[in-house]
């Protein structure tokens, strides 16, 4: 096991989703940032890892969501040589990272207020 694997996975679950929110946040204001583009494979695996790492720990609606999601990161890894030429497919990916940083923020609960 990684150090990275080892470290995400001592976290609770609500963190792990976090840190998952953190990289797609991290890939939506780098996608479109023509600078930045050589950063984002690095990123989309990161945030396959996490998935795959925190998707049996969560319930049965964000695992599955946490399913379409890596399947979709999995199409914009395996595009992005392609993609990252295009400002219209790098403002696409950035929105979607975006709902889904908002989406795994959410089902973490770290934002509900006690």
């Amino acid at each position: 096991m990684t150090l990275l694997a080892e470290s995400f996975t001592k976290e609770t679950p609500a963190r792990q989703m976090g840190a998952l929110a953190s990289t797609l946040g991290r890939i939506a204001s780098s996608a479109e940032k023509t600078a930045r583009v050589n950063a984002i494979i690095p990123m989309l695996d990161e945030c396959l890892r996490f998935i795959e790492w925190t998707a049996s720990h969560q319930t049965p609606a964000a695992s599955k969501e946490l399913q379409d999601i890596s399947a979709m990161l999995k199409l914009w890894r395996d595009a992005w040589e392609h993609a990252q030429t295009d400002e219209r497919l790098r403002r696409l990916l950035s929105v979607q990272a975006r709902k889904w940083s908002d989406l795994a923020l959410e089902y973490s609960g770290l934002l509900i207020q006690t």
